[in-house]
């Protein structure tokens, strides 16, 4: 993996000077393998080093054999870009009579571009950006899955993967001991799957931070206790961590990236119908009789041959987002005159 010139005066260690206490990375040019000490060029100093004893560093391509020897590594993961490093490592322990550890080559991560991240431009998203959004739950899920698979990793990212997290765990609760082990969350927590319930996904509850305004955990959780009054923060910790994410979250990446729609004619005439719609319905209604409703009215209103375009136009004017919560559950959770006002300022 060297060039022929590099190939003339490469050596495996690199001498600490004994003046700065620096590490040279300078030629080498004897080596004394009986007395394990190498000689170099220390600005036309001719200087000799034992590589014994602290004196000298071993560089990458050996540092990473000379790991998995003095450690007794079994196991390691690499990305991709470092098979060529772990094929010539397996090679040097093996020379030095041990063998190699198993290994596992995982694919790159990627930004939402399909480029490789790179510190240099900073795109993505780092582990501490997601543990500032999210639990290191959702993260070791996101990571368990596929990895012989590139995964886009940026901000956008974090409530898709929060969600499957919760989804998983609801799973768990129907699921046989034999389906256990096939469920992802069973390794993530160990085999002690939390048996929590979940209120709401993380999608709908930055719907709800955004629709009520709430600026803080306490004002959140009063929003969520209107939908569910008998609820204690210490029964739910799971989603209580959520209802802090879902506030950070909302601050440093969704609300600059809104973009409201301005409706048509047509379109606020079949908004307007959906508030009389609204005006039928109650708090006491379950969430699908809500839903069928607002289907019917988006039939009603030039939609029958494409709904995918209603709820568009709902999560645009709404949300400032082409994505948005199953609007049934939503307006039974943040109340149906609540809703009806909130489609009214958008329509203003």
């Amino acid at each position: 993996t060297l060039g022929k010139e590099r190939q003339k005066t490469y050596s495996p260690f690199l001498p600490v000077c004994p003046d700065s206490g620096h590490v040279l990375e300078i030629p080498v040019l004897e080596i004394d393998q009986s007395n394990s000490k190498i000689i170099f060029d220390n600005k036309g100093k001719k200087l000799e080093s034992s590589i014994l004893d602290g004196n000298c560093k071993l560089q990458w391509k050996v540092d990473w054999a000379m790991r998995w020897f003095a450690l007794d590594v079994d196991f390691e993961m690499y990305g991709k870009d470092l098979i060529e490093s772990a094929i010539l490592s397996t090679k040097i322990i093996n020379l030095l009579g041990k063998k190699n550890p198993s290994g596992f080559a995982y694919e790159l991560f990627l930004d939402e571009k399909g480029e490789k991240i790179s510190k240099s431009k900073g795109n993505g998203i780092t582990i501490d950006q997601w543990l500032k959004y999210a639990s290191p739950e959702s993260l070791s899920l996101y990571m368990y899955q596929n990895p012989k698979r590139a995964k886009k990793l940026y901000k956008e990212i974090v409530p898709k993967a929060v969600d499957e997290y919760l989804d998983n765990i609801e799973k768990s609760k129907k699921q046989t001991e034999q389906q256990l082990v096939m469920n992802p969350v069973w390794h993530v927590h160990n085999g002690s799957i939390p048996k929590e319930d979940m209120i709401m996904s993380f999608s709908m509850l930055l719907n709800l931070v955004e629709t009520s305004n709430a600026d803080s955990k306490d004002l959140l959780w009063k929003f969520v206790k209107k939908y569910k009054p008998n609820i204690q923060e210490t029964n739910f910790p799971i989603f209580d961590g959520l209802v802090g994410y879902a506030i950070k979250y909302f601050n440093d990446v969704i609300k600059s990236q809104k973009k409201y729609k301005t409706p048509s004619e047509d379109e606020k005439k079949a908004l307007e119908a959906l508030i009389s719609t609204l005006e039928k319905c109650n708090d006491q209604m379950p969430p699908e009789e809500i839903q069928t409703l607002i289907y019917s009215t988006g039939k009603e209103n030039g939609y029958a041959e494409n709904l995918r375009d209603w709820f568009k136009l709902i999560y645009e004017v709404v949300f400032g987002d082409e994505n948005g919560p199953r609007m049934g559950f939503f307006i039974s959770f943040f109340g149906v005159n609540e809703t009806k006002d909130l489609i009214m300022s958008k329509l203003k």
